[in-house]
């Protein structure tokens, strides 16, 4: 009867917030990558209509201050945002994750030296450190992405170090071990599998994080370059209109809030699927 009932509650349907969050994304996503068939000009293109043009027909987003078509550029933006985020979350995954497996499975003073810079890396907020690399390497998207993904490492180092140190613990590990099972084969075959759910619910969380600090890196004039179309860079260009027209700050900016909507309401719906805790709750 219980495993009865516990396939029953896995097939439920899902909620109306991950429905939303999906269709969102969806949405976001495929508007992202056919961009360049979608944006009805060039978004480079100035004097594509008259300079700060209200929305209308010929320009639905309107015009920015250089008479650039609004609309395209934020089609265009939301390709460099996404993959801006995707690849500095699958970036702090992987070395976060490597490292946080490293020193949950070496010796005694690998994990402690491994831990005590992990804990003093994690004690500074992921944007001053993502700041700081910026200022270092010098502004551009390659160096913004860099420095966002190192940004993330520590949380993820960390989340990965607490999951697989409860796997360690338990008594499949010790039986592996005895039967002459190395620690890299351990890790792959039997940690991975059972903490990587885990992972991806963390990943698609953390991408809304990303997605705000490549924006916010942009907006400081430390991450994507004018004239190239990213939704944080258009905000900074818009800012001293915000009163003569506000539409070029309002829909990079309703664009961004939707992006982080919709993958934060997918996160917490992969979230309640994945953990036995969640599952029996409505």
């Amino acid at each position: 009867m219980t495993g009865v009932a516990e396939t029953k509650t896995l097939r439920r349907p899902l909620s109306i917030a991950a429905l939303l969050g999906l269709g969102l994304a969806l949405v976001i996503v495929v508007a992202a990558l056919f961009a360049p068939y979608l944006a009805p000009f060039d978004p480079m293109r100035m004097a594509a209509g008259p300079r700060l043009a209200a929305p209308s027909a010929a320009h639905f987003f309107g015009t920015d201050e250089f008479g650039r078509d609004l609309f395209s550029r934020v089609l265009l933006g939301g390709r460099l945002s996404l993959g801006i985020g995707i690849a500095a979350v699958v970036s702090g995954i992987v070395i976060g994750g490597l490292l946080g497996l490293v020193a949950a499975f070496s010796g005694r003073i690998v994990e402690a030296v491994l831990l005590r810079v992990i804990d003093v890396l994690y004690s500074f907020p992921d944007t001053l450190i993502a700041l700081a690399l910026v200022a270092f390497l010098g502004p551009g998207i390659e160096n913004a992405t860099l420095a966002i993904a190192i940004s993330l490492v520590p949380f993820y180092a960390r989340v990965t170090y607490g999951l697989a140190a409860a796997e360690r613990a338990k008594p499949y590990i010790e039986a592996a071990r005895l039967a002459g099972i190395r620690s890299g084969r351990l890790v792959c075959v039997h940690v991975m599998p059972n903490i990587g759910q885990s992972l991806i619910v963390m990943g698609t969380l953390g991408f809304s994080s990303a997605i705000l600090s490549a924006a916010g890196l942009s907006f400081l004039g430390l991450g994507v370059q004018p004239p190239s179309p990213e939704w944080g860079a258009i905000l900074a260009s818009g800012r001293n209109y915000i009163t003569k027209a506000p539409w070029i700050l309002i829909f990079p900016g309703f664009a961004i809030c939707l992006t982080v909507l919709s993958f934060n309401l997918i996160g917490d719906s992969v979230r309640d699927l994945v953990d036995p805790r969640r599952r029996g709750r409505p």
